[in-house]
C-alpha cells in the first residue's frame, strides 16, 4: 500500500509536507530478501491509480517480482500514515474497501504459488476483510498450496479488527498452529494470549512449527520443530523509528533459512536487518553487504552481546 509519513519527529497533526512511500508486511519481507539476493515475488491487489503504479513501481526497482499483482480498476489502493510523537510512531490504516481488501481464496490457486519455496503471509492480511481471511485459511490451514514451506508472521493490529483481541486472538492462533514457520512479538502474544515467556508461546502452540518470539530489546528465541531452543540478544541500536523491523526480522531469519544456515545465524541476521530499519523512517532497510554481514554473523558470543549497531 501507499505509506504517508512526516519526515522528522513533528506528529502529523503539526506537518505541512508528507513523504510518500510505499510499504506492507509481506512486500517488506519480499524487498528485504531481494536485497539479500534471493528471488522474490509479491503477490496482491493495488488500484488503477497513481499510489497503484507507484507500489508496483517501488517494489520492481527493488528487485521484487510483481508480474502476478492483480490491478482493480474499480477499487483504490491501500493508504496508511504515520504519525510520530513522545510515546512511539502510531500508524492510521485506510483500507477498508481497497483493491488489496478484495482478495479472495482463488488467488491460492496462482501457479506462481506452488513454485516457491517459502510462502510468507500475516496476520494484517487476515483482518482486511471476510475473503482475505479466507484466503489466508486457505493458504495457511488448509494447504491449499503444496509444497511452499509457509511462513505466518502474527503481526497483531487492533485497529484493523472490528472486535480487537477477542475477535483476534481466536484466529490468529489457529493460523500460527497451522503455519511451518511462526514470528510473532512476546508482548503482542501477552495481549492476545495471555503468554508471558516465549517458552508460554511454544506450550501455546505446540511441537512441529518452528517458532520465533521476538522480546525488543532483551532479544529472540527460536524453536525448532522438535523443542530445540535459541537464544540471541538483541544488539544495541539506534532508533528513528520502529515500523517495519518486525519485518525485516523476518527476512533475515527466512534468508537464513533459505541459506540453510543455524537458527542462532538466522536470529542474528533478523537482528541486523531489524536494527537497520529501526535507524531510519524508511518501512525497507538499507541491508548491509553481504562481507560485512558475514563477519557479524562469525562473531563470538561475548563480541556479539556487546554489539553496538549503526545505522548502514
Amino acid at each position: 500500500m501507499a505509506v504517508l509519513g512526516p519526515t522528522d519527529a513533528r506528529p502529523l497533526a503539526h506537518q505541512r509536507t508528507l513523504a510518500l512511500a510505499v510499504g506492507g508486511a509481506e512486500s517488506n519481507v519480499a524487498s528485504a530478501l531481494a536485497a539479500l539476493g534471493h528471488s522474490a515475488a509479491w503477490l496482491g491487489r493495488v488500484g488503477d491509480d497513481p499510489l497503484g503504479r507507484r507500489v508496483l513501481e517501488d517494489l520492481t526497482a527493488r528487485g521484487v517480482d510483481v508480474g502476478a499483482v492483480e490491478t482493480d480498476p474499480l477499487r483504490p489502493t491501500g493508504v496508511y500514515f504515520k504519525d510520530t510523537g513522545p510515546g512511539g510512531t502510531g500508524t492510521y490504516y485506510y483500507r477498508q474497501g481497497s483493491a488489496a481488501a478484495a482478495m479472495a481464496p482463488g488467488l491460492a490457486e496462482l501457479p506462481l504459488l506452488r513454485s516457491a519455496r517459502v510462502l510468507h503471509l500475516s496476520g494484517i492480511t487476515a483482518a482486511l476483510s471476510d475473503s482475505c481471511a479466507q484466503l489466508v485459511d486457505r493458504i495457511v490451514s488448509r494447504r491449499a498450496v503444496p509444497g511452499p514451506v509457509i511462513s505466518f508472521d502474527v503481526n497483531y493490529r487492533p485497529a484493523l479488527w472490528r472486535h480487537r483481541q477477542a475477535e483476534a486472538a481466536p484466529v490468529l492462533l489457529e493460523l500460527a498452529r497451522d503455519a511451518d514457520v511462526v514470528f510473532v512479538g512476546r508482548d503482542e502474544s501477552e495481549t492476545l494470549w495471555g503468554t508471558r515467556t516465549a517458552r508460554e508461546v511454544r506450550d501455546l502452540l505446540g511441537p512441529g512449527t518452528v517458532l520465533v518470539v521476538k522480546d525488543t530489546v532483551h532479544g529472540a528465541t527460536a524453536y525448532d520443530a522438535d523443542g530445540g531452543e535459541t537464544f540471541v540478544p538483541t544488539p544495541a541500536a539506534r532508533v528513528v523509528e520502529p515500523v517495519g523491523a518486525g519485518d525485516a526480522f523476518a527476512a533475515g531469519y527466512l534468508a537464513a533459512l533459505l541459506e540453510g544456515r543455524t537458527p542462532e545465524n538466522g536470529l542474528r541476521l533478523g537482528h541486523l536487518l531489524a536494527a537497520a530499519t529501526l535507524s531510519t523512517r524508511e518501512d525497507v532497510p538499507t541491508v548491509l553487504a553481504r562481507d560485512t554481514l558475514d563477519r557479524l554473523l562469525a562473531l563470538d558470543h561475548a563480541t556479539w552481546s556487546a554489539l553496538t549497531l549503526s545505522s548502514p
